[in-house]
């Protein structure tokens, strides 16, 4: 007999996935305000530090795929759980260790279980509430993790670091986040009951297209290719922003305060620019616009005072949720429903290559030349390539959203 599952998530369901978002992305971001601390107390070189922050998009391209086959498996509700006690584990670790070995050591080991619980948060949705409900549920899911960011970013320096004194302290203190969601996820949350009132649980649509058909299709190419210099981007913006202003002359406090801004505006950005393309009809102008404006942002960033970059970095943020969040919809509607799942798949792995590229080059390059200027003219180039990319990628906004009508 099939079953259906109910249609409205459980607000503390709810509560639970949209502080799960803090606590993934307030740990990572507390890396980039403690870059310098970090580099002295160690020895390090601003690329290493760059590789213990990347770990964790790393590990998203490497464990996608088996994240979501066992959540199939045994149920989100576990497969969640254990994410986040695997998150819980390298968080707690990162705080009692003090060599660069073991710093990145944990710091893959977080990265697994938030790996294991990002590629799952989609799963969540849709299995508590339902496709009707998926659209605006997720965009409150979401909105947790530019908090948790813009927390890291903002809080570390000014307020946990003069608390615990050590960077091992403000590891520890970004622990507990991770500790709290974890005991509330399995002690609050349950898998879904079935419904008896709605009569069944459609079983999931079989595969058409085989894995050799979807990444030879031209416009998950091209979809592919946009969201690894989109991650390139914000990952090398986010990760070196508070560098770049302490370089500019910012104490690390007000450096990581304004790099924040790029991060806060992403909240109702995430709300506006969806509604805003829907009225309109279209999709490339929030895809190649967005691209200008981050290549002239980052041509500006090499010349503007720390005042100005309080501008140039909220723009940034508004630029850059709107190009993902246009980005992230592609695939539902350039596929055939029964694709969707692999094509955004194939668009999330080579996306996050970028993100573990983007801070690496970063570093590799303020090592080399004790500047970012040169990495910013990096990103430059890699704006215009993705506005490039985005004329490229045909306009979807009028075709029909097949994409939401399928089973799910």
């Amino acid at each position: 007999m099939q079953q259906t599952y109910n249609s409205k998530m459980p607000l503390a369901t709810l509560i639970s996935t949209f502080l799960i978002g803090i606590a993934m992305w307030g740990p990572i971001y507390c890396i980039p305000p403690m870059e310098s601390i970090l580099k002295e107390a160690l020895s390090l070189s601003h690329g290493q530090v760059g590789l213990m922050f990347s770990a964790p998009a790393l590990m998203v391209v490497a464990m996608s795929i088996p994240a979501g086959i066992v959540a199939d498996k045994i149920g989100v509700r576990r497969a969640v759980g254990i994410g986040l006690v695997v998150m819980v584990a390298g968080a707690v670790t990162r705080g009692m260790v003090n060599s660069y070995a073991g710093l990145l050591s944990s710091m893959f080991i977080f990265g697994g279980g938030f790996a294991w619980t990002f590629t799952n948060l989609p799963k969540i949705v849709s299995t508590f509430a339902g496709r009707a409900k998926a659209v605006v549920t997720m965009g409150l899911v979401n909105s947790g993790m530019p908090v948790g960011t813009a927390l890291g970013m903002a809080l570390t320096i000014p307020v946990i670091l003069p608390i615990t004194r050590s960077y091992q302290g403000a590891f520890l203190v970004w622990s507990i986040p991770t500790v709290i969601v974890a005991i509330l996820w399995w002690v609050i949350v349950r898998e879904p009951q079935p419904n008896k009132r709605l009569g069944g649980f459609p079983k999931p649509a079989k595969t058409q297209a085989s894995f050799r058909t979807v990444i030879r299709n031209k416009n998950v190419i091209l979809i592919s290719a946009l969201m690894f210099l989109h991650q390139f981007f914000i990952w090398s913006w986010t990760g070196w922003a508070p560098t770049l202003l302490m370089l500019k002359g910012a104490s690390p406090g007000l450096a990581g305060l304004i790099a924040s801004m790029t991060i806060w505006v992403i909240i109702p950005t995430f709300l506006l620019m969806p509604g805003l393309s829907y009225k309109l009809g279209l999709r490339k102008p929030f895809l190649w616009i967005p691209s200008v404006v981050l290549a002239f942002i980052a041509w500006l960033a090499t010349q503007a005072s720390v005042l100005v970059s309080w501008f140039i970095m909220a723009l940034a943020g508004v630029a850059a949720a709107t190009r993902f969040t246009t980005l992230f919809t592609l695939p539902i509607e350039i596929m055939p429903g029964e694709d969707v799942g692999t094509a955004s798949g194939v668009m999330l792995s080579l996306g996050y290559t970028g993100a573990v590229v983007g801070p690496l080059v970063g570093g590799g390059i303020l090592d080399a030349s004790q500047s970012l200027d040169k990495m910013l003219l990096v990103l430059v180039f890699a704006s215009v390539a993705a506005a490039l990319v985005g004329l490229r990628i045909p306009e979807t906004g009028t075709k029909p959203m097949h994409g939401l009508v399928t089973r799910v």
